[in-house]
This record gives C-alpha cells, structure tokens and sequence, in this order.
C-alpha cells in the first residue's frame, strides 16, 4: 500500500478521509479510534491492514443481502488494504446459532465443500480477486488437538456465553444448548487469532462472535480487531430479513431482468435503503433525492428504476441492465404481452386426483365483465369441474405455496386471459385441453391443462413442445431439473429425463448437486 509523501495536517486530513469512507453504511465500530490508530500505523509502516469477514457455507448462492457486508470490504480494499475470506468450512458443520431458537441441523461435509465453491466464483462480482486472500477455517481448527482445544475453552467462561440473547432465551425457556453450540463462538474467536485480522466485519447478529475474537486475540497476546457491523437487508417484502427461506431474496446469479423485476417491487421508502447499502452514491446524494421525489419534482418510480438499472449493472453488465430495463417499460408499464411466455403442461387428470376437486356452479359474471370461454364451460356440460387456483399456481411455480398463491388471488394480483380473477376455483371442461395465459405479478405463463382428447403419444409429443420452449428461453443457458418439473406437472422424473435426452439437451450436474439441463443448438422448437 503506497502512500504519498504530505504534511502532517494533510495526513490526519486523509486519515479522516478514509474513516468517513469506511463509517457509511456501518451500525457500529468498535472502537473508532482504533481504527483510526491503525490506518496511522498502517499508513506509517507502510503495510496493508488485514481485514477479515467469515461466511459458513450453508446454502450454494448468495444474494443481494450478503453483498452490504462485501461492498464494505471492497471500500478497505479501495483504500489498499487486504480482505480475508474466510470460508467457514469448519464451523459450517455445526451451525451458526445466532439467532436461533433451536439447535441447527450440522451439513456434511460434502455439501459445505460444494457450497464453497460456489462462493468464490460469486464474491469476486465484487471483490476485488488480486486484494484478496481465501481461507478456510478447517486449516486450523481441524488440527486442534485434545489439549488445544482444553485451553481455548480456558480462555472463555460459560456465563459470558450464555450472556449471549439466543442462549439466554432458549437457558430460561429450557430449550436445550448442545455444547457444539457454545464452542460455534469460540472457534469463530480462533479464527481471529489464527489470522491475526486487525478487523473483522459483520452483520448486527453476529456482534457477540466478533467480540468473542476481540476478546480471545487479548487472551492470546495479540492486538484486539476492529469489530465492525453492517447492517441486516430487508427482503423485497420490506421487514424481514432477505432469506432465500422467507421468498424475499434477490439472487446474485439471477437473470437480469428477473433481478430487475424483484428490485422493481420494493416500496419507495425501502428503495432509499438500498441505494445506501448497496450502492457507492452518497448520503448527501441520496437525501436529495429523496427531497426531489418528495417534492414531485422527479417520479420516485424513475428513481427505482435507476437503482435497479444500477444494481443489474454491477451484477451482469450495463447493457443487461439497460435491456432490463427497456423489457420492463414494454411489459410492465405499457402493458405488453411478452414476445416469449414460457409455457407449462399440467396433466389434468394428475392434477385432479393430486388436489381436493369440488363441483360448484360457474363463477357469475359481473356486469361488463367478459369471461374467457375456455374458463368456464355451460353448467349441461358432462365433464364440467371446479378446480383449485391457488393449488394450481403453486404447483406450476406461480406462487411460492398454496397459501402464497391464495393472497396473491385475494390481492387482485392474478389475471386469467386478460381478465382480474379473485375466486378461489376455476371452471373447467376436462375432455379437452385447457389453455390459459396467466398473469401473476410481473410474471406471465401460458398453462395447458392437457384434457381426456389427447392420446399417450399426443401427450408425449405437446410435453416435448413445452421441453424445446423451456430450453430455448433466451433468458437462461440451462435450466434446472426442479424448474422444468415443475413446467410439467404429472411427468415421472425418469420420464422427463428420457425426453429430455430423446431431444438432444445435455446434463450438468453443480458442486452442489444442482441438475441442470441444456441444448447443445438452441432454437431447435
């Protein structure tokens, strides 16, 4: 890390500097004026800082929440300092704790290997690779012997853990602690130690860890890390935290115009969130516009469409984010049918036995509501049936779950060929084939409801159709085995796999077991 030859003020003015930089975006530093101190020292002895943030890798992909805690680590390596990443591959066996309520199920060791992988290959869409050093902790703590770990455990007490809120919560309600749980602290301590970091960043909940460290560096002889924290992202749903579990994340590795589309439909208030978590623009910036939107002088709609242009950018590439945005205006706020809606095939008969079906009266139809014919069919009609929406939206991926899909019903989110539909059934005639084109949200599909007309033969050949439109979507290289099933509903696995081959695509199998398929020409269909 070169610095410039200046005088003692214009030092001090860039230490400043550097500590405003490094402040925004933080919810706490401790301490503060160690930091400073150490970008003293390290400016004088001329050396980088070593600044340290772990991950377990319990799930293979990362989204937009981790990356608050990874741009704050690339703003240290603006400044010529060295980032650890450390992946967790050791810890990652127990389980983090924090925050939660019962004992967390350990992964093997396979599947943290594979979900490391992963994560290098997604870090650098912001680290930067060359002011970067990977670690796993196993490098250590696997070879900790009997002994050494007898003398770690020395160095902390049980109350101190326990004055932890999780482990005091679950102590007082007698929700049982496994041991392995309150050594999760002291190894993530350890690793402080072993790398001798000057800082380690974190989110909020992991503040007692990174203080754990802070307190075993002093036990071991070492100078105490700077502890600092970042803050935890709301999901799209705008109050809990982005999970992939709680359907309110945005993937790094998601298309552009599907992570454009999620970025879309964050409120007003939160969009001024993440423009400062997870963007470079200033405060200063962002308060005005803020005022400007306030004062109607600029539509905040536009204003969200630049961040998600922003954000789609630094994950894809400009024009990724500038044609996102453009299919966005066409389908979105023009209204647009897309020129390719990807199709899905439901085997009715599956469908009907795989949910409760009732028998009710068509839908009455309002005054000047027009009803798509193929929706509901004359009450003489011998095959007429009333299906399950909500169950049918969540089967073909529509809806997270059934009860998703029934708020979304309920919420007016939901069009069948054009029309707003909000009752809970749909009338059917299961001889023939059913085609729907369905809105959900920003989403579109054309579902074919495959009626009693069609033969094994015609069934097999529609299936291998709506295969070729899966695969040929420009939008993706390859798609993922749970994705094209849930396209078919009714297919055996083995039976889709066999089309899949029949018609030419290949299989690739992800560190983390993913099963992906893909044409080796697309536009075959």
């Amino acid at each position: 890390m070169a610095f410039h030859d200046v005088s003692p003020g214009a030092a001090d003015h860039e230490i400043e500097h550097q500590l405003e930089y490094l402040r925004k975006g933080t919810v706490e530093i401790i301490r503060e004026e160690e930091l400073r101190q150490k970008l003293v020292d390290a400016r004088q002895a001329n050396r980088p800082l070593r600044i340290k943030a772990g991950f377990d890798p319990t799930a293979p992909d990362l989204h937009l929440g981790h990356t608050v805690l990874l741009r704050k680590l690339k703003h240290f390596q603006d400044l010529g300092h060295t980032v650890i990443f450390l992946i967790g591959d050791f810890t990652g066996m127990i389980g983090d704790p924090s925050g939660r309520t019962v004992t967390r199920p350990p992964l093997t060791r396979e599947e943290v290997a594979a979900n490391a992988d992963t994560y290098k290959a997604q870090v650098f869409k912001i680290l930067d690779s060359k002011k970067t050093q990977i670690a796993f902790n196993s490098t250590w703590l696997s070879h900790l012997s009997s002994a050494d770990l007898t003398r770690l455990c020395s160095r902390y007490t049980v109350a101190r853990l326990l004055e932890r809120d999780d482990f005091s919560n679950r102590y007082k309600k007698g929700v049982p602690i496994s041991v392995h749980e309150l050594l999760y602290p002291l190894f993530q301590g350890y690793d402080s130690v072993a790398l001798e970091a000057d800082a380690e960043l974190g989110g909020t909940d992991q503040k007692f860890n990174l203080l754990v460290g802070r307190d075993l560096q002093r036990e071991y002889g070492q100078a105490s890390q700077v502890v600092m924290t970042v803050p935890i992202l709301e999901g799209t749903d705008g109050f809990q935290k982005m999970s992939k579990s709680l359907s309110n994340a945005i993937g790094l590795t998601e298309p552009p115009q599907e992570m454009f589309g999620k970025l879309m439909s964050i409120s007003d208030e939160m969009m001024y969130r993440y423009y400062e978590l997870l963007t470079d623009m200033p405060l200063a910036e962002i308060a005005g516009l803020r005022e400007k939107a306030a004062s109607g002088a600029v539509n905040p709609m536009q204003l969200k469409m630049d961040l998600a242009r922003r954000i789609v950018s630094d994950f894809h590439s400009a024009q990724a984010g500038r044609e996102a945005e453009e299919r966005f205006r066409r389908e979105i706020q023009h209204h647009e049918i897309p020129k390719q809606v990807e199709p899905s095939l439901v085997r009715l008969d599956w469908f009907m036995a795989l949910s409760e079906t009732v028998r009710s009266p068509a839908r009455p139809i309002t005054e000047n509501q027009t009803v798509e014919p193929a929706l509901v069919t004359p009450p003489e009609a011998e095959e007429r049936r009333s299906i399950k929406l909500d169950r049918l939206l969540a089967t073909v991926g529509l809806a997270s779950s059934v009860s998703d899909a029934a708020r979304k019903i309920k919420a007016g989110a939901v069009f069948l060929n054009g029309n707003r539909w909000r009752e809970p059934v749909l009338q059917l005639d299961t001889s023939r084939t059913n085609e729907l084109l369905v809105k959900v949200g920003r989403s579109y599909m054309k579902i074919l409801l495959s009626g009693k007309e069609l033969t094994p033969d015609l069934l097999k050949a529609k299936a291998e159709e709506v295969i070729l439109q899966i695969l040929n979507n420009p939008d993706f290289t390859m798609r993922s085995f749970k994705v094209i099933k849930k396209r078919l509903g009714g297919f055996e696995d083995e039976e889709l796999r066999r089309m899949l081959v029949s018609l030419g695509a290949v299989r690739f199998q992800k560190a983390d077991g993913t099963e992906l398929w893909g044409l080796r020409n697309r536009n075959k269909s």
